[in-house]
């Protein structure tokens, strides 16, 4: 039978048995933030198992469409070395809402399987919870199978749970024996990880309510989850030990196949090819359920099957963009069963398309990194900063480069890596967030903020805090932290800097550098006595500084202008990660993993100015949160909010309406002007943009045209041909560049001719293994190439000597990759001089750290041949 028929074959005999049928629900398990995706047929249905929702019906049946790939359930490391395992797979369940229990459950099983489906019922093994006598009974006694193939098994294998407590209880499990010639034991064997016998159906049997003290509370009304991978299922009755040999993998694979160079002689079987059929499937399906690839939850996920995906593609060879080609061919094997996938093949196409496109970009310098790493091990395994540096910058997932150290028996220091994830972390919240001076005094009452309708207050002092402790006063000269009852100083936060300024009264003046608030609420006052002496209690006039509060508003209210802009011009997927706002710029750091164009970034300074033209009056209501969320405020990065709230609303039609309790201008015209100064990359998915408003602006645009005029002067044109004349003078240096390159290429082009008289020939085979003088690395494969038409038939090993280190390349003609391969030769000759490498049957590179003894390897090629 092929897949489509056991699918509907499975479906028709349970709806004949009065199941309701279930269509397959999304990958993203619905209010459950437990699971990263659905992973069993079962999870559509663990509110009805838990007690928390109902059915219609208390009997169902479905084909769910299942991901394995993250969190507590992740297959993603097996994929490709295994026959059994998948990113993707489909999951036959049949399920009991307290109607029938395990007799049913289990004469069902054996009726669709003996019956339905006509396996041998000598070719299948059962197994049971040790303590599980009822289900023993009922396979031995009404279905007759034998005991002798009847495993009791503990817990571990047989006993499922939701979780520490709720709903639980034994199962069992049905495996179908392959034969004799496969290697491996039934379940409960020592050998029971083997292929022979596999398991394809899971029987569990919900009985229990397990308490917070462990005691099992039997159920009132029992239930059965069931659940039967497709693919294992086909493979039996399609009579293969490895599930990609059957029908629903085959048009994948020979595609696969087809998109790699015939030369490289890559067959079905490859486990490269078995990885991007299998990815292809999970990718397009997680993008279908609007998944997008990103640097956080499900979306990085995503991006590491697809770049995973890609890698294993490059591997054999596959030199273009490939990943996004497959998917129409997913859409028609599927069409029958999701015809949803084939409506949205467009969008799947282009977001599989620019991810390869974006990680393409990097591939080759992150695996040059990579080999140059692997050259450089004393032992065998790759140092943490590596593998942080591969996925920082280059975007190399972790558990791609795991893949990839795999492949070479080698491993990778995770400890070392989650050392420098820490690092950044700590360093983004040093960069995203304020941290509060404590001074280890707590206030514990709040300070009144005044400073959205005055900059001047009188108020009384609450409290002095100098080097840590409690005082009564201070001294002139004295440096310390004030807390006042009210004050009309800003205190640091949401990303804006807290206010500075003066207290004062006729004899004192208290110098404010800094304001930052407690968690009470009590403002800290960070600053120096100039002169006088200050006592708790006493009165002062709080001034705030009127021209840097100005320009911290301007640049507050712009960064909300901003935030809407890039929304609108990027997308919604855009949400702020951290901000800083001070009197001489804005900064801002936002979700988006791809550097934003010159015209987008052109159309969002556009739009934030002509809203600052605008003029419009800035808006502030203070509100219930759930009157704030009906109209669609956005809540800012690292806040945390109260049931009573202030909205801020900016310009027409609310262009921008956020929750935020920072200060602002009134409107929008005196932020004056605004003009973006950088745009680039803080972390993986993260980028930052700093700007300027009102004069700070004017002065950037001032220098920037001072500049422009020096470049004219230099070039000798005027301002409006400065362009014309930039861009002439770079095409002049790039085809100069171009002939340097190929009279480079001429001279390694000639070095190949003088090399051919060193070739010798050893029982028959020509050999050629030397240094070439005054080439580069890139230089050698060309000349390898070169040499290898001049000479037909023919083992080169070519060396070259530059700062200390060894580049190596060895080629051989495809008549003798049979006898001599490549890899092996230039293993031999690395591992001589302190190095590695790697690489096709004819075409190998590498290289070494230990110069000195590369005379002394080169020569020891001759007796390897």
């Amino acid at each position: 039978m092929k897949t489509a028929q056991i699918r509907q074959k499975f479906l028709d005999y349970f709806e004949s048995k009065d199941h309701t049928i279930e269509p397959s629900a999304s990958l993203i398990p619905h209010n459950d933030k437990t699971l990263l995706f659905v992973n069993s047929g079962m999870v559509p249905f663990k509110d009805v198992f838990s007690g928390a929702g109902k059915r219609p019906y208390k009997r169902a049946v479905s084909v769910q469409r299942c991901v394995r790939a993250g969190g507590k359930h992740n297959d993603l490391e097996n994929v490709g070395y295994t026959a059994h395992h998948h990113t993707f797979f489909e999951m036959l369940g049949n399920f009991s809402f307290g109607d029938y229990f395990k007799r049913e459950a289990i004469h069902y099983a054996w009726e669709f399987l003996t019956k339905e489906l006509n396996l041998p019922k000598e070719k299948l093994w059962v197994s049971v919870f040790e303590e599980d006598d009822e289900a023993e009974n009922i396979w031995i006694n009404e279905i007759g199978f034998p005991k002798n193939r009847i495993s009791r098994c503990g817990a571990k294998d047989n006993f499922w749970q939701m979780g520490d407590t709720g709903p639980c209880g034994p199962s069992s499990e049905i495996f179908y024996d392959h034969g004799e010639h496969i290697a491996g034991g039934p379940p409960g064997h020592a050998d029971e990880d083997g292929d022979r016998y596999i398991e394809i159906w899971n029987l569990v049997f919900t009985q229990f309510d397990k308490q917070e003290d462990g005691y099992l509370k039997p159920l009132v009304a029992p239930c059965v989850d069931t659940g039967m991978g497709l693919e294992r299922l086909t493979a039996v009755l399609q009579h293969k030990n490895n599930n990609y040999d059957t029908d629903g993998f085959q048009s994948l694979i020979k595609a696969v196949v087809d998109l790699i160079p015939k030369s490289n002689n890559i067959k079905n079987d490859n486990a490269s090819v078995r990885v991007i059929a299998d990815h292809i499937r999970s990718a397009a399906f997680m993008i279908l359920d609007s998944v997008i690839p990103s640097n956080e939850g499900r979306g990085y996920v995503l991006r590491r099957i697809i770049r995973r995906g890609i890698r294993h593609g490059h591997k054999m060879g596959i030199d273009k963009v490939f990943f996004y080609r497959l998917a129409p061919v997913l859409a028609v094997e599927f069409k029958g069963t999701y015809p949803e996938l084939k409506q949205a093949l467009p969008k799947v196409e282009k977001i599989l398309k620019h991810e390869e496109q974006r990680f393409v970009q990097t591939l080759d310098q992150g695996m040059s990194l990579l080999e140059e790493a692997i050259i450089s091990l004393k032992g065998s395994e790759i140092d943490g900063k590596t593998v942080f540096k591969l996925y920082d910058t280059y975007g190399f997932p972790v558990d791609l480069t795991a893949d990839i150290a795999r492949e070479r028996n080698l491993t990778i220091d995770m400890l070392g890596f989650e050392i420098e994830m820490t690092k950044q972390r700590d360093r983004a919240r040093q960069t995203g967030d304020f941290k509060i001076s404590k001074k280890g005094v707590d206030i514990s009452e709040a300070t009144e903020f005044l400073g959205y309708e005055q900059l001047e207050n009188v108020s009384s002092i609450q409290a002095f805090v100098k080097d840590g402790k409690l005082v009564e006063k201070i001294e002139a000269g004295g440096h310390g932290v004030v807390v006042l009852t009210q004050s009309s100083f800003y205190a640091e936060s949401g990303g804006q800097i807290g206010d500075s300024g003066v207290l004062s009264n006729a004899k004192v003046e208290f110098r404010v550098g800094h304001t930052n608030k407690q968690k009470s609420g009590a403002f800290e006052h960070h600053g120096v006595l100039n002169k006088g002496v200050l006592k708790v209690g006493d009165a002062v006039q709080a001034n705030v500084d009127k021209k840097s509060r100005k320009c911290i508003t301007r640049n507050h209210s712009a960064t909300h202008l901003l935030h809407a802009a890039l929304r609108i011009v990027l997308g919604e997927t855009v949400t702020q990660k951290g901000s800083l706002v001070d009197s001489e710029k804005l900064r801002f750091d936002f979700s988006h993993d791809e550097v934003i164009t010159k015209s987008d970034l052109e159309k969002i300074e556009s739009m934030v100015n002509r809203k600052i033209l605008g003029n419009t009056k800035v808006h502030t209501d203070i509100t219930n949160i759930e009157n704030a969320k009906k109209k669609g405020a956005m809540a800012l990065f690292g806040e945390k909010y109260g049931n009573i709230v202030r909205v801020l609303t900016m310009g027409k039609d609310d262009f921008s309406v956020e929750l935020c309790g920072g200060t602002h201008v009134r409107q929008l015209g005196d932020i004056g002007l605004f003009r973006i100064t950088s745009e680039g990359g803080v972390s993986a998915g993260v980028r930052r943009i700093e700007a300027l408003t009102g004069y700070d602006a004017y002065q950037f645009d001032n220098q920037t045209q001072n500049s422009l005029n020096e470049i004219a002067q230099i070039t000798k044109s005027s301002n409006v041909q400065v362009v014309e004349k930039v861009t002439q003078l770079i095409k002049q240096q790039k085809e100069l560049e171009k002939q340097i390159a190929i009279f480079q290429k001429q001279l390694a082009s000639n070095q190949g001719d003088d090399l051919v008289g060193q070739v010798q020939e050893v029982k028959g085979i020509k050999l050629l293994s030397t240094v070439v003088e005054g080439a580069s690395g890139k230089d050698l494969r060309d000349i390898a190439d070169k040499l290898k038409d001049k000479l037909g038939s023919v083992v080169i090993v070519l060396a070259v000597v530059n700062n200390d280190k060894v580049s190596l390349v060895v080629g051989v003609t495809k008549d003798l990759t049979k006898q001599y391969q490549a890899g092996k030769i230039l293993n031999h000759v690395a591992e001589q001089i302190g190095g590695k490498g790697g690489g096709r049957p004819d075409m190998a590179q590498g290289g070494g750290t230990q110069p000195e003894h590369l005379t002394k390897a080169l020569a020891s090629v001759k007796s390897l041949i």
